[in-house]
């Protein structure tokens, strides 16, 4: 069934191409930022990216309206931004499915990570949200080949959560992607492990000046 996905934070890079693959799929994208322009702005991005290939709608607008109509939330702020966000959209997000994607690190001659107090991004957004089913997914893909509509992305979506419903709907939707699995990584606690990898990925990647993912071998009979 095709859902109606908003983007909070979604007009940078990751969140366009999630939105990009979202669109492919079927689903109804709005694409949210501070200000409705900027979310305009990326959903214009978007379109301009899909060109004339098949997709759903995709718009834009401030955060607080991308997500009072839908029924997905994909979280993509960057970390400094993140509490912030979430405590002004609780109440709007109260009900629904959050999936949070962001991961916590700075830029200090190199990618480091931010020590969270809850133990992860995806944590932290769970004990704000009390309301809201709480997913973590989507942190290790890489953004330019989700940006390039014709690639296969090749890699696997680790999914953490403690909403065993919830984690299947986003395991679905992980699947929807030309070339992405959905693992379903276990509970909440484990959403740290996953950032971090991410972290991992984006040293790699500026190492070797590539678009890295990870794959789960010895899962094909499962």
């Amino acid at each position: 069934m095709p859902h109606t996905i908003a983007l909070v934070g979604g007009t940078g890079p990751e969140g366009r191409g999630l939105a990009t693959r979202f669109a492919l799929a079927g689903h109804r994208v709005v694409i949210g930022s501070r200000d409705a322009t900027r979310g305009e702005a990326g959903a214009a991005e978007v379109l301009a990216g899909l060109g004339s290939r098949p997709h759903a709608a995709v718009s834009g607008a401030d955060n607080a309206t991308a997500v009072s109509g839908a029924d997905l939330v994909v979280v993509v702020v960057p970390y400094a931004a993140h509490r912030a966000t979430l405590e002004g959209l609780r109440d709007a997000l109260a009900g629904k499915i959050v999936i949070d994607a962001v991961v916590p690190v700075v830029f200090n001659r190199g990618p480091r990570p931010v020590d969270v107090p809850d133990g992860s991004a995806t944590e932290e957004a769970a004990a704000i949200l009390g309301g809201s089913r709480v997913v973590g997914a989507f942190h290790n893909l890489a953004a330019e080949v989700l940006l390039d509509p014709d690639a296969s992305a090749g890699a696997d979506v680790f999914v953490t959560g403690a909403d065993a419903e919830a984690k299947q709907a986003v395991i679905a939707l992980a699947g929807e992607i030309a070339g992405v699995r959905g693992i379903d990584a276990g509970p909440l606690r484990f959403s740290r492990f996953v950032e971090q990898i991410t972290i991992l990925l984006i040293g790699i990647n500026g190492r070797y000046k590539a678009h890295t993912g990870l794959r789960v071998v010895g899962l094909d009979a499962h």
